[in-house]
């Protein structure tokens, strides 16, 4: 039976699952804002401590690579790979998007399974984080940054149906061009939404390495310098 621990943090919701063959045991979360270097470590002592209750060792840990949330996902990454090293159990990372996409999947029954899902998670103004995928999670548009208008994906225009959701896709509704969407709105994954791929993984022997892996940011992260900084760097000439 394998015991896995996900770990979600690639959003302002901060989320551990435990999962015994695919079945949730123990599911935690905040939704108070980024609280996750307060919550995470606390989530995982809880599962922890439910294996030990049960008799039970735990077999990997399960953590999103990204996109997301810079500080979200370094939170994440670096407490999973703690708890893998300590544990001596491998390490398992998963697409922030595919996550999303698993999630479309169940949320509704009666898809016809021909149906392409398409995530996106919010980058600020009219920029996202996408990627689509089938109901096989094959990659039919790429992971990358897309500034959005009224040609980005073009190409899924030509399919019978796409679902769009993530909580970047409400600026992209109103320039879609296509007439084959369906919007699931502004959801984001949870750790309950890796259960399917993180066990498929283990199952596999797809793990990634503990001590290299880095979150999958799909550009550099990119800081401002305060306003004072700047002054103080180029003043300007007084006046005579």
């Amino acid at each position: 039976m394998a015991s896995i621990i996900n770990i979600e943090t690639s959003s302002k919701t901060c989320s551990v699952a435990l999962s015994q063959e695919g079945v949730i045991e123990l599911e935690l979360e905040d939704t108070d804002g980024m609280n996750h270097a307060v919550k995470l470590a606390g989530f995982v002592e809880r599962c922890m401590e439910e294996l030990k209750r049960k008799g039970e060792k735990l077999d990997a840990v399960a953590v999103s690579l990204g996109p997301g949330s810079y500080t979200g996902l370094r939170i994440g990454l670096s407490l999973a790979k703690g708890l893998a090293y300590s544990c001596d159990v491998p390490l398992i990372g998963l697409s922030t998007l595919q996550i999303l996409a698993v999630k479309a999947m169940f949320r509704n029954m009666l898809w016809e399974g021909d149906e392409i899902i398409l995530g996106m998670i919010d980058a600020r103004r009219m920029e996202v984080f996408a990627g689509a995928y089938n109901f096989a999670l094959e990659e039919i548009v790429k992971e990358a940054p897309e500034i959005l208008s009224s040609d980005s994906f073009s190409s899924l225009h030509d399919y019978r149906r796409v679902i769009i959701l993530g909580d970047g896709s409400e600026k992209f509704r109103e320039i879609y061009g296509g007439e084959n969407a369906e919007w699931l709105g502004n959801l984001m994954p949870h750790a309950r939404d890796m259960i399917a791929l993180s066990e498929k993984y283990f199952r596999e022997g797809r793990f990634i390495d503990i001590a290299y892996s880095v979150p999958n940011y799909l550009k550099e992260y990119q800081t401002t310098v305060p306003k004072n900084k700047v002054l103080k760097q180029n003043p300007t000439t007084p006046d005579k």
